[in-house]
């Protein structure tokens, strides 16, 4: 039996305990009190998840969230900082929005993370959705906000609730090609910064070295002689000039960390993710994940890697766990249901019939809750049709309280590594 690695990613959201309190204290994403509460109360998490053995922590990275949901804008600085609180477990970002991004900064950042985290590190990509800060800080890329049009096939459960409703369609296709050339683009220059000694990269967007036609025609220490002797080599041609640079410096890890791609149906994204052998990150339901999963490995064989039924992929899931099942539905309610509503459900992310969110909710095929039990036949179950080799568990700190996280992830451990592992290990 193939080892089940678990993420912890934090989603971090300013507390409240009602609608009523989080308008009353508008804008609770600006509340520095919370928001001090909550990042340095997020270590205790961190650290009992790597006493755990728990194979990574981390967090997203968004941006202008007033509301409080997802107040998540340096995830690069405290991943450092998390490095540096813990011992053996991985640090990482799920995931850095390429497209809004100069990718020649990621690939320095994430190496200089891989570097304190001693090789204990992993990096995230998405393609970004928000419009509202990803149109604003993507703007120079000429960056838009989308949705694919074709995740609706692998997403039933959005199908008549996704973007298209919040958007005008006959954008869609433009917005998302848009979309997709810049992340694409943006990740290839961050895979030579981190492969090549010296690359050069000339495409619609970026030239490099700028100009790209002639070169650096004036840098003073080619003029010097000083980088043919001590650069690497291509870097500056007969004439002087710099044709070529280096990116300084490379990732511990040889040749990068680990590249988890996140994808909530996209069939193109997890496409790409086959061709580079990136870990597609499946924030869908198993029906949706399965045909996913598919296109993964062909692609993957494509570009001569071989993959099997869940190897190099991740399942993305919420678990709460109570003494009955009417426990863990009032931790949904009372941890979950907020965002939910507010967030996922407004943003078109899933399709509510009725108001009725919560049913929504335990309807997804995200959310795993029940008693000790009940959680675990629906691992074991899930993960004997697609045996993933990592799975996310997302949590809503601070609105989830610390002590409930990390409760929660110790009852995972147990289930998965004493328990759950001996029951696949069973023939039947």
């Amino acid at each position: 039996m193939a080892e089940l690695k678990p993420l912890s990613i934090i989603y971090p959201v300013i507390p409240a305990k009602d609608e009523a309190e989080r308008a009353a204290l508008r804008p609770i994403g600006r509340n520095r009190d919370l928001y001090h509460q909550a990042i340095h109360g997020a270590t205790e998490i961190v650290q009992a998840a790597d006493a755990m053995g728990i194979w990574g922590v981390g967090t997203i990275e968004h941006h202008l969230w007033s509301e409080g949901y997802e107040v998540a804008p340096a995830p690069g600085a405290i991943q450092a900082y998390w490095a540096a609180l813990t011992k053996q477990i991985h640090v990482g970002v799920l995931g850095y929005v390429m497209a809004t991004h100069n990718p020649i900064r990621v690939a320095e950042e994430t190496a200089v993370i891989n570097h304190l985290a001693r090789g204990r590190s992993f990096v995230g990509l998405a393609r970004g959705y928000q419009s509202r800060w990803t149109n604003v800080l993507g703007q120079h890329f000429g960056m838009r906000a989308t949705k694919s049009p074709a995740a609706a096939i692998y997403n039933p459960a959005t199908q008549g609730a996704g973007f298209s409703a919040a958007t005008q369609v006959d954008n869609d296709l433009n917005d998302d090609k848009l979309n997709r050339e810049i992340f694409e683009d943006h990740v290839e220059i961050m895979l030579k910064a981190w492969t090549q000694e010296s690359f050069d990269h000339n495409t619609k967007r970026w030239q490099i070295p700028y100009p790209y036609e002639t070169g650096v025609t004036d840098w003073p220490l080619a003029r010097a002689g000083v980088t043919q002797k001590f650069g690497a080599p291509g870097e500056v041609d007969e004439q002087g000039h710099t044709r070529r640079v280096s990116v300084a410096p490379a990732p511990y890890t040889r040749p990068h960390p680990p590249v988890f791609l996140s994808g909530s149906g996209s069939p193109e994204t997890i496409q790409f993710a086959g061709k580079h052998g990136f870990v597609p990150t499946y924030f869908c339901n198993l029906q949706s994940a399965l045909p996913l999963a598919d296109i993964f490995r062909k692609s993957a064989a494509q570009h001569g890697r071989s993959f099997g039924l869940g190897q190099n992929q991740c399942v993305v899931r919420w678990i709460e766990i109570g003494k009955t099942k009417e426990d863990a539905l009032q931790r949904i309610q009372n941890y979950d249901l907020d965002i939910w509503k507010n967030f996922y459900a407004a943003m078109g992310r899933r399709k509510v019939e009725n108001d009725d969110y919560l049913g929504s909710l335990v309807n997804s095929g995200l959310f795993l809750f029940g008693t000790v039990e009940e959680v675990r036949a629906q691992l074991v179950e899930q993960w004997r049709q697609f045996p993933a080799e990592y799975i996310t568990l997302i949590n809503h700190y601070a609105q989830t309280p610390a002590d409930v996280v990390i409760e929660t992830l110790d009852v995972f451990q147990h289930v998965t590594r004493v328990w759950f592992g001996r029951r696949l290990a069973q023939p039947g």
